[in-house]
Order: structure tokens, then sequence, then C-alpha cells
């Protein structure tokens, strides 16, 4: 079984405010299980999210995140994740016009050579594996929970 991560896990793993979770779900970009009025995130949703963030912090468009998912999903049959995760890297090219996605740094240097604009890329994978890499660390210690405070007495 796959962990489940509610709304606030979230929002600190990716640093992506809750309402902006709500607006994708809303949205349709990322649909998580609800239990209740509870959102449930999985690892893949997990991932995903942190990918899109990644995205919109290079300057992506929703509307072209949208095109780059809609894509994968039609054309590989898989989430974004799912085909990030199936091989060591892969990296997303666009030259503001058209999406590029390339699993090898041979396919990433031949697309270079062979455009005439600037290019934008951000390799998905790294992404992915950072998501992995804070889930497995250690666990920090919850802010909550404070020691008990020792009490002086009067003299």
């Amino acid at each position: 079984m796959q962990p489940a991560f509610p709304s606030r896990r979230v929002a600190q793993l990716t640093g992506i405010s809750l309402r902006q979770l709500q607006w994708w779900d809303e949205r349709g970009i990322v649909v998580p299980v609800r239990d209740g009025h509870k959102r449930i995130y999985s690892l893949d949703d997990l991932a995903e999210i942190a990918v899109i963030c990644e995205l919109r912090e290079r300057g992506f468009s929703l509307q072209k995140i949208r095109r780059v998912i809609r894509f994968l999903q039609r054309e590989l049959g898989k989430r974004l994740v799912e085909t990030v995760r199936a091989a060591s890297e892969y990296h997303l090219l666009t030259d503001g016009r058209h999406i590029f996605l390339e699993g090898s740094a041979r396919g990433v240097v031949d697309l270079l050579k062979n455009t005439r604009q600037p290019m934008l890329s951000v390799c998905l994978s790294d992404t992915v594996q950072r998501i992995d890499a804070n889930l497995r660390g250690p666990r920090k210690r919850n802010a909550s929970v404070r020691h008990p405070i020792q009490r002086r007495r009067a003299a």
C-alpha cells in the first residue's frame, strides 16, 4: 500500500499553499482521493505536485503544464510521475511554443543543436528524486511538542 499524505504534509514538503492545492484539485490538475472533506494525496500525487511546482518556478504557465500532462497521458498512457520514474533522467524543454520531453542527455544535446532559439530545460527526474529523499531522510521533530518547562521555586 502506498503512503498517503494529508494536504498539510503535501504543503510542507512542496512549499505550495493549501489554497493552491485546493484550486488545483478544483481545476483537475492534481485530483487527490477524498476522505470526507479531507484531501488525501498518494506518493504519485505528491511527486507530480513537486514537478508542477518546479515547472511553475521556472515560468511555465498552468496551461502549458496541463498540455504536458495531457501529452504524456495521451502519448505514453502514463501519469507524469510514472514517466519520470521509469527512466533515470527526463528533461522537459520548451522554446515557448513547443514542448519536448527527452529521456537522455544525448537527446537534449541533439535538440539544442538543432534549435535556432533559446530553450528552457527542467530536469524532471531531479525533482522527483528530491521528494523521495525528503521522505526517506531524517524526520524533524514536531515543533508543536515542547519540552516541559522546569519551574523554579521562589526563595
